[in-house]
């Protein structure tokens, strides 16, 4: 059996995890990642996941003839000219999201995507989650009758350190893009109306750098539906992710994922275990469903089921959101 032979570039704590992922499929094989910093901790890690090549220039991923598909994982300012170098060299693309802070610069590399004919898969990695699918799946199949009310809550359990913040491009860019993604995808339809209102609730810093860390947005859908997606930097309970879909039939919701289903009763209180902390824990599963979709539109010649366009519709309403929340205003899709 020919094994897709893949390139990673950026192995910080996300391409290392796709990095585990790929090299466990029976039709891949990692044969070689970059990164800005090659230290003997990440040589010795590459060693034990049997990776021969390591580089610290990312030009040797796209310029090997035996590389057929990279993972872009690094800083989101190199997304863009990374795909646009991928896409020439011929190789077939999965970007983390997002793939820009500027929807116009994304725009300009799915054009040359489109141009090249290769695949790109963009990371939204939540529409893998089994939660999360099963909501879809019943809303494609109707048994919920016609969306009318989405309601998303996305709340991380700590803020990000400050110097994160500077380059994260915001809360709606960075934390809210996944919410604006599931959005579309739980709705099975496109938005065309944002409202958003934010506070600086948790911490100062944030503000102090000209973000929000918690924020309430509407949303205004094409087939009538409305949304609603709640976010919030701290939740002190640990990593909290839930999502209802309200019908004309009927309603389906899901809770969050703890360690254990154990529910302890006492004459004081029922209580059961905090959700799971951390999101490399909580949709661990779904990265590694997301790497065996990307795999199998290689393998098959199929396209892949979260794609580029997915990544600017995204963006758009992230854009429209930071616009609404400066001016004050509904925004629509159309102005973006």
């Amino acid at each position: 059996m020919t094994k897709i032979k893949i390139g990673i570039i950026g192995v910080g704590r996300i391409g290392k995890l796709h990095a585990g992922h790929i090299a466990r499929h029976p039709q891949a094989e990692l044969h070689i990642v970059s990164d800005v910093m090659i230290s003997d901790s990440l040589k010795e890690w590459a060693a034990e996941l049997g990776i021969p090549h390591v580089s610290a220039d990312y030009r040797d991923v796209l310029q090997d003839p035996e590389v057929q598909a990279v993972y872009i994982c690094s800083s989101t300012h190199t997304h863009v000219p990374l795909i646009e170098e991928a896409a020439k060299a011929g190789k077939h693309i999965f970007c983390e999201k997002p793939i820009s802070m500027d929807y116009l610069q994304t725009q300009q590399a799915l054009e040359t995507v489109k141009e090249y004919g290769v695949l790109l898969q963009t990371g939204f990695n939540r529409r893998f989650d089994h939660n999360f699918k099963r909501v879809r799946d019943c809303v494609l199949e109707g048994k919920i009758g016609d969306p009318h009310l989405i309601k998303i809550t996305s709340r991380d359990p700590a803020p990000p350190p400050a110097e994160y913040i500077k380059v994260s491009g915001g809360l709606f860019m960075d934390m809210a893009i996944h919410d604006f993604d599931m959005a579309r995808f739980v709705a099975n339809s496109e938005v065309v109306e944002v409202y958003a209102q934010g506070a600086v609730l948790v911490d100062p810093v944030i503000g102090e750098l000209g973000d929000i860390d918690t924020a309430i947005t509407t949303l205004k859908f094409a087939n009538g539906a409305l949304g609603v997606i709640d976010n919030s930097r701290q939740a002190v309970y640990g990593y909290d992710q839930r999502v209802e879909v309200f019908g004309s039939k009927g309603c389906i919701q899901i809770a969050n994922d703890h360690p254990n289903t154990a529910e302890i009763s006492t004459k004081d209180a029922v209580y059961r275990d905090n959700p799971k902390y951390f999101f490399l824990e909580r949709y661990e599963q779904a990265y590694a469903e997301e790497t065996l979709a990307f795999l199998h539109a290689i393998v098959n010649g199929t396209k892949v089921p979260v794609d580029g366009n997915d990544a600017f519709q995204a963006e758009r309403i992230a854009a429209a959101a930071k616009r609404s929340l400066l001016e004050g205003r509904p925004v629509k899709l159309e102005e973006i």
